[in-house]
């Protein structure tokens, strides 16, 4: 039934219902502002006006220790392990807290920053990374001048944490950037000392070393409370421009290193055994040497001894040494003795190829008896049976 309508008792939604309906809110608050004021020690004025009321001293101080309450509460605070709290009063640096549960002074008189002192913190120069990926080169801080006037294309990665809280809060204004710019310029100082080629094959680890000491140097005498962790060089290339051309040219180093690797192992192949040859050269020169001065030697004392028993008893030493020297002849030749007892006309035949054979050196002694011999017409014959049978067979004697 609507409630405008006949029998409805004229009953409007908006406005009081009696026990069936909401409050009216305007009492709500009224009743409301009664109990508070009742809590505090409030009362109603003798003219009887609810808007109208006296605080009493208990209640004001009642508030306001709540409230001091609250405030000096705020001033707890919790330093986590990897953190250092840096207290400041009235933005001026007084005390640095470890980890645990500390208390200052609540704000406005005293704030804390805390600072992570024992995280990574990563500055790359010369590109930058996402999710551990490059994303893209930056070309105004890579390319770098070498000693010898060539440009080359150079990354840098380094890793540093906080050593001093206070220092890197206030000392420099923006501590990363400026340990950023720091890098730029020792790096571009390191470089600038070395010519392309030892930066490109031996200088890469060693530019490093420097540029770290360097930096390292930069940052204590700024005060920033940074130290470097770990510092490295990932890429370095020659410009895009020239990367062609600077490949052939490594190419060319390393075909150089590699002949030269080769001649080396070559050398130390051939070397030795020229030495050791050339050694035993000189050895067997050396024992030669000695046989001839040692044979000369014992020559010449058995000359003089043999000069000696000469001038003694000259006719037997000279029979002696003719019979030794006979002796020493004929031992070393092959000797045919032939018995010519019978006289004969007839030329003999010897086999003298068979009897000078290398294999025999001893005397061999021809009897005519078992030889066959022949006119002197120049017929030959052997000294076997055979011989001798064919001999007859023609005529012979």
């Amino acid at each position: 039934m609507a409630w405008n309508e006949p029998g409805n008792g004229d009953k409007d939604p908006w406005g009081k219902r009696g026990n069936d309906g909401p409050p009216d809110l305007d009492e709500v608050v009224r009743n409301l502002q009664r109990k508070l004021g009742g809590l505090f020690g409030g009362g109603k004025t003798s003219g009887g006006d609810d808007n109208s009321s006296n605080n009493s001293p208990i209640g004001i101080g009642l508030i306001a220790a709540i409230i001091l309450v609250v405030w000096l509460f705020s001033g707890l605070y919790i330093v986590e392990p990897a953190e250092r709290g840096v207290e400041l009063r009235f933005g001026a640096y007084t005390n640095t807290t470890m980890p645990g549960p500390h208390w200052h002074i609540p704000f406005p008189i005293e704030s804390v920053e805390k600072v992570d002192v024992e995280g990574i913190r990563t500055v790359n120069i010369g590109y930058r990374s996402s999710g551990g990926k490059s994303a893209g080169n930056v070309q105004s801080e890579s390319l770098m001048l070498t000693e010898d006037e060539n440009i080359i294309d150079l990354k840098v990665e380094v890793q540093f944490h906080v050593t001093s809280a206070a220092d890197y809060l206030f000392n420099v204004e923006n501590p990363d950037l400026t340990l950023r710019k720091m890098t730029e310029s020792a790096v571009r100082e390191i470089v600038g000392q070395t010519t392309m080629d030892n930066v490109f094959q031996t200088g890469r680890s060693e530019m490093a070393k420097k540029a770290e000491t360097l930096l390292q140097t930069l940052l204590e005498d700024y005060g920033t409370g940074l130290v470097v962790t770990s510092f490295n060089m990932p890429d370095i290339q020659p410009p895009a421009q020239v990367q062609a051309a600077f490949a052939d040219v490594v190419k060319a180093g390393a075909d150089k290193v590699r002949k030269t690797n080769d001649a080396e192992a070559y050398a130390n192949d051939i070397l030795p055994r020229a030495r050791g040859r050339g050694f035993r050269i000189v050895q067997e020169a050396e024992g030669y040497q000695s046989q001839v001065v040692a044979k000369a030697k014992g020559e010449t004392s058995r000359f003089l001894q043999v000069m000696q028993e000469y001038e003694k008893a000259p006719a037997i030493t000279k029979e002696r040494l003719y019979l030794d020297t006979m002796e020493s002849v004929y031992s070393k030749s092959q000797n045919v003795l032939v018995d010519l007892s019978k006289d004969s006309n007839n030329v003999l035949y010897l086999p003298l190829d068979r009897m000078r054979a290398p294999s025999s050196l001893s005397p061999a002694r021809i009897d005519l008896g078992n030889m066959t011999t022949y006119p002197s017409t120049g017929t030959t014959s052997t000294s076997s049976s055979s011989a001798r049978d064919d001999a007859r067979s023609r005529g012979g004697r």
